[in-house]
């Protein structure tokens, strides 16, 4: 994806950590929708485990770096938006690169609009290419920020399409509205960014579903 322009991109919010709704009440208000699938085998459901590989990309602050890189993957001290997600996946025990890769091989027609002449170092690092990913093997859900119980931490939410991605947190606001974990080079990557005065259009919302993946896409993460 293109370098984000962030301050011009980033309005002001409400608060900062004393807008966080306190656990109990989310829980009471809210209650979590745990994924029936732990795909790793960790004890942990697999939408826990994007949140948790998220956090650990927003705790880790990678500088923000859209750059090409031969092998596709930046150094662990860079990243993107697009990053973080395949961060929070590999947590989950997904590789999203190879299930990538595999389904624009397998499908390239899907992927004609945003991945033309299709690039394994860099299309699964494309905020476009990854709504398509998500689109096909997810369930939508609704893009309306006020229907505060359709958010649910470890889903996906896209930016007018091909321009931004993170993933939802298991936080929200005292009002209710999740917060996202996301990398536009900001200081905070874990923020109550859909509360903001200003804000990128919501243009996909998606619950990845791993019983939708048939097998010739579906890949373990193998790596380190």
């Amino acid at each position: 994806m293109a370098g984000l322009p962030w301050r011009a991109l980033l309005g002001s919010s409400s608060g900062g950590a004393s807008s966080v709704m306190p656990q109990a009440d989310s829980d009471r208000e809210y209650p979590r929708e745990a994924s029936p699938v732990d795909y790793n085998g960790n004890g942990v459901d697999d939408y826990a485990d994007i949140v948790a590989g998220a956090r650990a990309d927003a705790t880790n602050h990678p500088q923000y770096d859209s750059g090409y890189y031969e092998g596709g993957y930046p150094p662990s001290d860079r990243g993107a938006c697009t990053d973080t997600v395949w961060r929070a996946f590999r947590q989950a025990g997904y590789d999203l690169k190879a299930m990538v890769d595999a389904d624009i091989a397998a499908d390239p027609d899907s992927y004609a609009a945003v991945a033309a002449k299709p690039d394994p170092n860099i299309d699964f690092r494309r905020t476009g290419v990854l709504d398509v990913f998500f689109a096909k093997y997810a369930q939508t859900l609704t893009t309306d920020i006020s229907d505060h119980a359709q958010w649910q931490g470890g889903d996906i939410v896209v930016f007018e399409t091909s321009r931004h991605i993170g993933v939802v947190s298991d936080k929200r606001d005292r009002d209710g509205i999740p917060y996202v974990i996301h990398n536009m080079g900001q200081r905070e990557r874990e923020n109550d960014y859909l509360a903001f005065r200003r804000h990128m259009t919501v243009t996909g919302h998606y619950r990845f579903d791993a019983s939708k993946v048939p097998q010739n896409v579906l890949r373990a993460w193998r790596g380190n």
